[in-house]
């Protein structure tokens, strides 16, 4: 877990939990690789800063440290400054964006946006764009009919639907069959084999 929760009267308070042996060793600058790492490395750490501490001044601590770790592995603090800028500018945005939970999965109404079509993957299988048409042009808007996001349940509430999700999970190969990993059923210890000799 990297999260801290404490309670705070009647409310929860969370921020970033860090291993105390965490030795925070982030690439050098010198280091041999592509130059985006660096970039994406503090874009993804600001923005997990941001979403975890529920109080600002938390999130500014753990940012104003991350600069000074990155300081020590021997970045440029000139051209890490402007990278911040953009990271946090860029946390704002997705932070703003993704702010109303309700909307985003669920409408005023409870109904959800989203139906989940799980299938096994087969390369012969039509794309997931296909079916996405199949599923708009018959299901959800045919023409000269209603679209289903209109249509009622029995309760007379809105059905909701409005984005199919195909969801594909990979069959099982011979590296699934020959090599299961169970850790319920472990087979004999190993010191059962010493014993035999």
């Amino acid at each position: 877990m990297d999260l801290t929760i404490s309670i705070a009267g009647a409310c929860l308070s969370t921020t970033l939990y860090e291993k105390p042996q965490n030795l925070y060793l982030y690439l050098p600058p010198h280091s041999s690789h592509p130059r985006g790492i660096e970039t994406g490395l503090i874009f993804g750490q600001v923005l997990r800063i941001r979403c975890l501490c529920s109080k600002q001044e938390d999130a500014d601590a753990h940012i104003k440290q991350l600069f000074q770790r990155l300081c020590e592995r021997g970045h440029n603090p000139s051209s890490l400054i402007p990278i911040f800028s953009q990271a946090e500018d860029n946390a704002r945005t997705f932070l703003e964006k993704n702010n109303n939970a309700d909307t985003r999965h669920i409408d005023s109404t409870g109904a959800p946006h989203k139906l989940f079509l799980h299938l096994r993957y087969h390369p012969e299988d039509p794309p997931a764009h296909e079916i996405q048409q199949l599923w708009r042009q018959h299901v959800s808007q045919p023409r000269n009919e209603p679209p289903l996001h209109n249509l009622e349940s029995l309760d007379g509430r809105p059905f909701g639907p409005t984005r199919l999700i195909v969801a594909y999970s990979w069959p099982l190969n011979l590296r699934n069959t020959f090599s299961v990993r169970n850790i319920h059923n472990r087979g004999r210890e190993i010191s059962s084999y010493l014993s035999d000799r």
